[in-house]
């Protein structure tokens, strides 16, 4: 087998596996129940296939012109900006109280929350004067919008 051949069928292999793992992923955004199931479908499953994509590109054209650095930066920015990118939409999404899916066993999130929520309330109870009184009042609007708002999710 020449080197031509051999480089041929990786770079057969790359795309066919990144095509299949593409695949997965949208019918996982398709499938999954809710907003943070999805997020780790397109994070984790279609950052690996476009990885792969792109590691087949470079397989292509390395016998005409070596290694390409811009392919390479495309690699690691693809690597290391795609699951940062799914896990800040998924925090983003559980502080602006989007729903989890009714069957989810673990909220890792929640003690967090109610530890911010707490040291919160102590930082505003130290506050006097008129900058404590704002705040408060502030504080009860907000928790009173919050009680309206689960009350119409509930209907």
């Amino acid at each position: 087998m020449s080197e031509n051949v051999i480089i041929d069928i990786i770079v057969a292999v790359f795309v066919v596996l990144g095509s299949i793992i593409s695949l997965v992923t949208m019918v996982g955004l398709i499938r999954l129940p809710d907003t943070y199931t999805r997020a780790h479908a397109a994070s984790k499953s279609a950052t690996l296939g476009v990885l792969l994509i792109l590691l087949a590109a470079l397989a292509f054209f390395y016998p005409e012109y070596g290694f390409d650095a811009r392919i390479l930066l495309a690699i690691i920015f693809v690597f290391v900006s795609s699951p940062v990118a799914g896990h800040l939409v998924s925090r983003a999404a559980y502080f602006s109280n989007v729903p989890q899916w009714e069957n989810a066993v673990r909220d890792d999130l929640k003690e967090v929350l109610e530890k911010r929520r707490k040291r919160y309330e102590m930082q505003l109870a130290k506050k006097k004067g008129d900058e404590g009184r704002r705040l408060k009042e502030f504080d009860r609007r907000k928790k009173e919008e919050e009680e309206v708002n689960r009350h119409e999710g509930e209907m």
